[in-house]
């Protein structure tokens, strides 16, 4: 990123030609994208995918923590029977954040 600013930097003390300036644009566009757009798309990909694979009857976790068992559901929102008092809450889809897998005893010891 330095080495980026310093080209820019000569480039402007120099009166070079453009073709180094563009170069450098194109470098820090490009890490940009690595760095920045395409992770966040990936997660937004896996987060559409998920909310797509919801069914009744699985368990998931909300984004503020509270488990639950899905016992209802239509295009926008989830509801949830949480335990211990069989309370049922209405959240919208998108705010599960991943569906809950308990671990089983078997697979402790490998």
């Amino acid at each position: 990123m330095t080495a980026l600013i310093s080209l820019v930097a000569q480039n402007e003390a120099g009166r070079g030609s453009g073709v180094t300036f563009l170069i450098s644009i194109v470098l820090l566009i490009g890490i940009f994208y690595f760095l920045l757009i395409r992770p966040q798309q990936r997660r937004m990909r896996q987060q559409r995918q998920l909310i797509q694979s919801i069914a009744v009857g699985d368990e998931v976790i909300t984004i503020g923590g509270a488990f639950g068992t899905v016992v209802d559901m239509d295009d926008e929102s989830v509801t949830l029977r949480m335990q211990p008092d069989d309370q049922r809450l209405r959240f919208v889809k998108n705010a599960i954040a991943r569906k809950f897998v308990a671990e089983t005893e078997g697979s402790e010891g490998s």
